[in-house]
């Protein structure tokens, strides 16, 4: 019982920080720029936008910054709950988005898209670019799945992932090649992963999107919880495997194809924010789990986001860059834990 009131204590405490870092990260990145605007500004901007309408500050917060820092973390915490249901199918701390080829194969796809489509309109619609980015994360899950039935070392089908990811990035190169000069800066700006030019419509696709997805994997915890146990356990509990495993894919390349379509594929936040959420909580129960794992995927992303556009202002970042060196330690310490628990 006096675990229990522990956890609990903890699990509380967990979410008030998540919660506090997310509007401070919120209110850092609409207030931090070439102009500084006090918090008093941004609370009557925001709620009284009529009166302001046409200022430098309304254009600063309601055109430039608001829709970016929400983009931020939205994709951010759909690219953590992406990384985690991997995680949770593959059953390895490494498994991710980026590690896996599935950003890669997503940029393959939409570079592709991007190219083919600028022969015939001047830009590539939204959509396009969604369904290009989920059927370049199903086609990258569809091979690791094949490879996982004749590779049973989680060590050596990473290593296919990550051989996917450099095929896929050979092919885009490949696209780059007889495409024009505009197209190639399109193409490479995406690339790189960023969310600067960040507009309302973006903000309310990805709304619209990954808030359901969040949802219905968080009616799902039960089942994930069940199936964290093991296959046999979870069919024990009355759950079909094979359908649950396919919801599984679905729903975690639908969120990094949201991801990769909107921004370009950012890499290590599906690994690395994860396990921070569930080192926080020192729990991987779903229904605790998942909340915690979308929230420090909005905080982490907007703080890198925050840095990239700072750091070195006025030049800017690509938010990847940051998120590769916040992230890529986290993995390094994941893999030699992994290797002294073998040995």
């Amino acid at each position: 019982m006096e675990n229990k009131t522990r956890s609990t204590l903890r699990f509380i405490i967990v979410y008030v920080v998540l919660i506090s870092l997310l509007l401070l990260s919120l209110f850092l990145s609409v207030n931090i720029g070439t102009q500084k605007i006090s918090f008093f500004r941004i609370l009557e901007v925001i709620f009284n936008s009529s009166k302001f309408t046409g200022t430098t500050e309304y254009t600063i917060i309601m055109r430039i910054r608001l829709p970016r820092l929400l983009l931020a973390g939205l994709l951010g915490g759909a690219l953590a709950l992406s990384g985690y249901l991997l995680q949770v199918f593959f059953r390895n701390p490494i498994a991710g988005p980026f590690v896996l080829g599935i950003s890669s194969s997503a940029k393959m796809f939409v570079g592709f898209a991007m190219i083919i489509m600028a022969k015939y309109m001047t830009s590539s619609p939204l959509i396009i670019q969604v369904i290009a980015a989920l059927l370049g994360s199903l086609a990258a899950m569809g091979l690791i799945l094949i490879f996982s039935k004749r590779v049973k070392n989680m060590a050596m089908l990473l290593v296919i992932g990550v051989m996917i990811g450099y095929i896929c990035a050979a092919i885009t190169d490949f696209f780059i090649t007889f495409a024009n000069d505009s197209q190639i800066v399109n193409l490479t700006h995406w690339s790189m992963g960023s969310f600067s030019g960040a507009k309302w419509k973006g903000v309310l696709f990805a709304a619209v999107t990954v808030l359901p997805l969040l949802l219905i994997t968080f009616i799902f915890s039960k089942p994930i919880g069940a199936y964290q146990l093991g296959e046999g356990y979870a069919q024990n509990m009355g759950i079909n495997v094979k359908a649950f495993r396919k919801i599984i894919i679905l729903l975690s390349s639908l969120l990094s194809a949201v991801a990769a379509a909107l921004v370009g594929p950012i890499s290590f936040v599906g690994i690395a924010v994860p396990h921070i959420a569930k080192k926080l909580l020192n729990t991987a129960k779903p229904i605790v789990a998942i909340p915690a794992v979308f929230l420090t995927g909005c905080v982490f992303c907007i703080f890198c986001d925050l840095i990239a556009r700072t750091i070195f202002s006025p030049v800017e970042l690509a938010v990847g860059t940051v998120t590769s060196i916040f992230g890529a330690p986290i993995v390094i310490i994941l893999l030699v834990k992994k290797h002294r628990g073998k040995e």
